[in-house]
């Protein structure tokens, strides 16, 4: 069997600890640590949550306790953030919920960081208070997150104790072209956010690829693209699943954001003309369909933007349809 150009891509994943209708927070937990554990089985690399606030359907939002949470029930898996919006919180805090994450679980901790809110205006008040403006020292923290990570800080005032010395891995997230100028000015990896803000995806990752600065974490750019993901045995039947995720979206631009609905066969029954068109351009690099069709999107994917590592969000209703979908997508990239 010929080789395929994603023999040698990681795959890895992007959970959102999605709060199915009808279910519970806990319910989800236990669903995302069966679904990590299978993912340590099936070679993924890494298995990230998402910080999220005031949403009815995603329970992320104390991502560092999930975080400890799937990593002490696998062995191997990388496991982190996708991302922590630092905005939201002091770099000490960080660095010390970290450090204690890497200090519990060596090797395996990665801190990807963002600077959106992670939520709504008001809610974003609510956590930030009179440090609202705060997203404007983004850079700055993250230097001061390197320097509380540092060995050398141990003679400063203020020291993050666990975390000081360790060797965690900082990636910047984005949706914006900002994001990809702040990367490649640090030298640090980066991880695109194409699962919902396709349009800057191809400029973004030009622009780090372009203006990026070796650093003592990376010699070279390092390019992460989140898709979504829905697979089944038929393109068909993966269709049908992937209306749960497109009626997730519907409520994004809607407003109406609820915990995610069981799938059903006609989407069109649920949005106009203008309302599908949106979900569609927010979907654009979304893999659905049998694992034939999938592989083969996925290969022209990575040849045209050629990118080091594939991390797949999927929102599926039934557990063990994800579960199926999740072990259909690794096949795609290891060669039988």
């Amino acid at each position: 069997m010929a080789s395929s150009i994603l023999n040698n891509i990681p795959y890895s994943i992007l959970d959102l600890a999605t709060v199915l209708e009808g279910h519970t927070a806990s319910d989800t937990f236990k669903s995302s640590l069966e679904i990590a554990q299978q993912s340590e089985k099936l070679g993924y690399k890494r298995y990230w949550f998402a910080e999220h606030h005031n949403m009815a359907g995603v329970a992320s939002s104390a991502t560092s306790v999930l975080i400890g949470f799937i990593a002490g029930g696998t062995k191997t898996i990388r496991v982190g953030s996708g991302g922590i919006m630092l905005p939201n919180h002091a770099p000490l805090i960080v660095a010390e919920q970290f450090g204690t994450l890497a200090s519990l679980y060596p090797g395996r901790i990665d801190l990807g960081l963002g600077r959106a809110p992670g939520t709504d205006q008001v809610t974003a008040m609510a956590i930030r208070g009179e440090n609202f403006n705060a997203v404007h020292n983004f850079p700055r923290d993250i230097d001061r997150l390197h320097q509380l990570f540092s060995a050398d800080n141990r003679n400063s005032n203020v020291r993050a104790i666990p975390g000081e010395g360790l060797e965690i891995p900082i990636w910047i997230l984005g949706s914006s072209t900002d994001s990809a100028r702040l990367a490649a000015e640090k030298g640090l990896p980066y991880a695109f956010a194409s699962h919902f803000a396709p349009a800057y995806f191809e400029q973004a990752i030009s622009i780090y690829r372009n203006n990026f600065k070796p650093s003592q974490f990376l010699n070279a750019p390092y390019v992460m693209a989140c898709v979504n993901v829905v697979v089944a045995d038929t393109d068909e039947e993966a269709e049908i699943l992937a209306s749960s995720v497109k009626r997730m979206f519907l409520g994004v631009i809607t407003g109406r954001r609820e915990q995610l609905k069981p799938p059903v066969e006609n989407i069109n029954a649920y949005c106009d003309q203008l309302e599908k068109e949106a979900v569609e351009q927010m979907l654009f690099y979304s893999f659905i369909g049998s694992v034939d069709t999938i592989k083969s999107n996925l290969e022209d994917f990575v040849s045209k933007y050629g990118v080091d590592e594939i991390m797949g969000t999927s929102h599926i209703y039934n557990h063990q349809a994800k579960l199926h979908s999740n072990k259909l997508f690794a096949e795609a990239f290891v060669q039988s």
